[in-house]
């Protein structure tokens, strides 16, 4: 893994942390205030939501289990799903109940906690993960890069999403973001190292 990834997911970590810290401040309040003006109601993105719904992520990456068993045989990157998908929905769960920030006063807004944004961080993990799984499953660098720049346009768009229909601040979506991605680089540090020392390990037995 290049180290940029790395330096960019300890930036994405601290990023984090200051939001955490700072979201009742003045600026960061006016950030979301002008967030929220700019982009409330807009239909285009608010649709994008129902890709990052629970239900959807856990279905597609069932399906998404189900091929790297029958196509790959790689139980580490079955292994690595479930890191980035299953506990990375438990992280942010989790988060949400010690940090307990309300969500913006709409009516019938939902009574769960808003910090982090869960569509934002479980967007970003699940298609940065179906990305990750693709660029394995094809042999084109060309597909593969295609699939990494579509990924990015839909976690985008499905974080977005959650300023446009006034769910979350837009302080929680770029939290969610930042926790996601830096979960994810843990996570796909794993999965090289892991990979690395098993090649490691067959070369020398030969």
């Amino acid at each position: 893994m290049k180290k940029f990834h790395f330096a960019f997911a300890v930036f994405t970590f601290v990023v984090f942390c200051i939001l955490w810290m700072t979201f009742e401040t003045p600026a960061i309040l006016s950030f979301d205030k002008k967030a929220a003006d700019l982009m409330y109601g807009i239909d285009f993105i608010t649709w994008f939501h129902n890709l990052g719904e629970t239900n959807v992520i856990f279905g597609v990456s069932l399906v998404v289990l189900i091929i790297i068993w029958v196509r790959l045989r790689d139980y580490k990157l079955m292994f690595f799903t479930f890191l980035t998908i299953g506990v990375g929905f438990g992280l942010y769960q989790f988060l949400k109940r010690v940090v307990e920030r309300p969500r913006p006063e709409i009516v019938d807004q939902y009574t769960t906690f808003s910090f982090p944004s869960g569509h934002a961080t479980h967007g970003i993990l699940f298609l940065l993960t179906l990305a990750f799984v693709f660029s394995r499953l094809v042999k084109s660098k060309k597909a593969s890069q295609i699939g990494w720049i579509v990924a990015i346009i839909i976690f985008m768009l499905i974080g977005l999403s959650r300023v446009t229909e006034a769910r979350h601040y837009a302080s929680d979506v770029l939290a969610g973001w930042s926790l996601g991605y830096t979960w994810f680089t843990i996570c796909s540090w794993w999965y090289r190292t892991s990979n690395r020392i098993h090649l490691q390990k067959t070369n020398s037995n030969e």
